[in-house]
């Protein structure tokens, strides 16, 4: 008789798996950045050729021509230099308005039961369901009464009020899951309520912080349609709507635009590759008690 094969065991397949998942896990995450990454490659390539051969049929994927001025030539564009500071500046002032009143907001409605407690949370979660293009009519027609528009302000304004809810969202559940004894523990050795905030929940609360930080810049970095609608100096606007004038009905400088857009991304990549390690812990921690 011919002896039969047993049968692979659980623990046999077990092992196996183990052996062989950390190769699975690496050639899926390589597959996962291959995909992501593609596009910004194509781009590159295309800043890197004549922007008439950008178009050329049948399209190429290297270059036939190179063209390794381009980068140089966007940055040397005054009016390139000119959105990129808007957006700087209207992404860092946003950003910070936001973060200097989401976390008093934030802290209070963690500590404090008040009648309307729960209607005002839901009405900062509710907020986030609208959107600023349905509102852009609106916000025009408030800042040309105020004289705002075609000023940084009116965006800077808008950015932050929108990105507020978030924040404020987010660090109440980091604010609401420290005990209470820390706040009592920091009274007995002195501190006030300022500095029991500022020296003793505030470090505590960093991945909270830096979530919303990041979240707010991205949101105002990449903000188009009330910029769009804002801004009418072409010196005056952010670096996504100034991007436009590169691509028009009566030139098309179709290299440049691409660097310009690669050149814009650049600031968002430094700022989440600074704070990548507290990102995660910050769109999770805060929900947990």
């Amino acid at each position: 008789m011919t002896a039969m094969t047993p049968a692979p065991t659980m623990h046999s397949r077990a092992r196996l798996w183990r052996r062989i998942r950390p190769r699975v896990l690496l050639v899926s995450g390589l597959a996962v950045a291959v995909i992501f990454l593609a596009p910004y490659a194509v781009m590159l390539l295309d800043a890197l050729r004549p922007s008439a051969d950008v178009l050329d049929s049948p399209p190429t994927f290297w270059p036939r021509r190179w063209q390794f001025s381009t980068f140089g030539d966007v940055l040397g564009d005054e009016r390139f230099r000119n959105w990129l500071t808007t957006s700087v500046i209207v992404a860092v002032a946003s950003t910070a308005i936001v973060i200097v009143v989401a976390i008093p907001a934030a802290y209070f409605t963690a500590r404090n039961r008040f009648p309307g407690r729960g209607a005002f949370l839901l009405l900062v979660l509710v907020t986030q369901l609208f959107s600023p293009t349905s509102l852009v009519v609106g916000l025009y027609r408030e800042f040309f009464q105020l004289n705002l528009v075609n000023t940084h302000l009116a965006i800077i304004l808008t950015n932050a009020a929108f990105n507020l809810a978030f924040a404020v969202w987010i660090l109440h559940g980091f604010f609401a899951s420290i005990p209470k004894e820390v706040e009592e523990a920091a009274e007995i050795d002195g501190c006030n309520r300022s500095r029991t905030l500022l020296r003793v929940l505030l470090p505590l609360t960093t991945p909270g912080i830096v979530t919303a930080v990041i979240f707010s810049f991205i949101t105002a970095w990449n903000e188009y349609v009330v910029a769009l609608t804002l801004m009418q100096d072409d010196g005056k606007k952010p670096l996504n709507v100034g991007l436009n004038s590169y691509v028009t009905g009566y030139e098309q400088h179709w290299d440049q635009l691409f660097a310009a857009s690669l050149i814009a991304i650049v600031p968002v990549v430094m700022l989440f590759a600074l704070i990548e390690k507290h990102l995660v812990g910050g769109l999770t921690a805060g929900s947990i008690k």
